[in-house]
């Protein structure tokens, strides 16, 4: 397991090691502010030489679920920092995981008058926890005017700015897991006639948009983008294979243009082995592997080279000193995570 202890560097990341901590759902932000609860769980598991937060709402619409922070006023930079401060004491990079949830969503989660909005009007299958009244159906969404798409982007570049304002390395913008950027990706969830829909140059035309304009505000080499080829979470309905395979690479083909920073890859698999190949070979920098890895295989991947870094979730979530425990062939504490309120994929 030499490789994955080992310091990392390729264009503006830097890491004391190849592990990164994926982003896992915790929903402690109360009134949607970070705290010391999630200052001191971060600085636990600092080991990694990256850490990408748990889903966070670019806008008071994005928010979803219940207790999910935010990162779009004053009060939620200013707390963010304790996190920031903490993690980077530890000699560890952090992003922050902008993630809007569009159709998984319950008015009861978010404030009064915002409605959950989506690519179209089409509801999500399945139910979402709200505190108020439990278990409840994804409310219908509001279908996104081209102003409104406007103001998500908007949304999301101003959220970038706050991150670097509070002291995040940079960005992930949560393009996976059936939220908002994929609903725009999938022809099943996106029946727009308009420049956003249709085929899949226009149905990409959001996170393509949206990352060349938060590279402006911060620097590409501040984003890393999230993608799920293949997954059919929260409802995401299948479509045509070679459309997948075309449309990821086709970003991965654009997010290079750019020279964001990384793609973080949650595998499934779905996923054929020709997709990752092609995603290798047209994005130069760093691709990070998430979902089902071991220690043994995760020091496999990188050495075959498709990726350059590993990620592990549920892993971190048992053992704060993941890293310490893998190194020294300690055994792991069992994973006990998904609670109520949390859906099994977020975990």
């Amino acid at each position: 397991m030499k490789k994955l202890f080992t310091p990392y560097e390729k264009g503006f990341l830097k890491l004391k090691n190849h592990l990164v901590m994926a982003p896992i759902t915790r929903s402690r932000a109360i009134g949607n502010l970070p705290n010391m609860l999630m200052a001191n769980y971060y600085a636990q598991r600092a080991g990694a030489g990256l850490i990408v937060t748990e889903g966070t709402s670019p806008s008071s619409e994005g928010l979803g679920y219940p207790r999910i922070p935010g990162i779009y006023c004053d009060k939620q930079v200013q707390a963010w920092k304790k996190v920031t401060d903490a993690v980077h004491q530890k000699g560890s990079k952090i992003f922050v995981q902008l993630r809007h949830t569009g159709r998984i969503a319950h008015v009861a989660n978010i404030p009064d008058g915002v409605q959950p909005v989506g690519p179209s009007n089409i509801k999500a299958a399945g139910e979402i926890f709200t505190d108020s009244y439990g278990m409840q159906p994804h409310a219908v969404p509001v279908s996104l005017s081209q102003e409104g798409i406007t103001c998500v982007i908007t949304d999301f570049v101003k959220a970038s700015g706050n991150a670097v304002l509070a002291g995040f390395d940079g960005v992930e913008l949560h393009g996976a897991n059936g939220y908002l950027l994929e609903q725009f990706l999938n022809p099943n969830v996106n029946n727009r006639t308009d420049k956003y829909g249709g085929n899949l140059i226009n149905r990409s035309r959001l996170i393509v948009e949206m990352t060349k304009a938060i590279g402006a505000a911060i620097g590409p080499e501040k984003i890393g983008v999230r993608l799920s080829p293949f997954s059919q979470l929260c409802d995401q309905r299948a479509y045509c294979t070679d459309q997948v395979h075309q449309t990821y690479v086709y970003l991965a083909s654009e997010f290079n243009k750019f020279g964001i920073a990384y793609i973080h890859l949650s595998t499934n698999p779905e996923i054929p082995r020709k997709t990752y190949k092609a995603i290798r070979s047209v994005f130069n920098n760093t691709i990070i592997f998430c979902n089902g890895l071991t220690p043994q295989t995760a020091e496999q991947t990188l050495q075959e080279g498709l990726a350059d870094l590993v990620s592990f979730g549920r892993g971190f979530l048992a053992n704060p000193d993941f890293v310490g425990r893998t190194g020294k062939s300690v055994p792991h504490n069992d994973i006990d995570c998904c609670p109520l309120h949390a859906p099994k994929h977020q975990c």
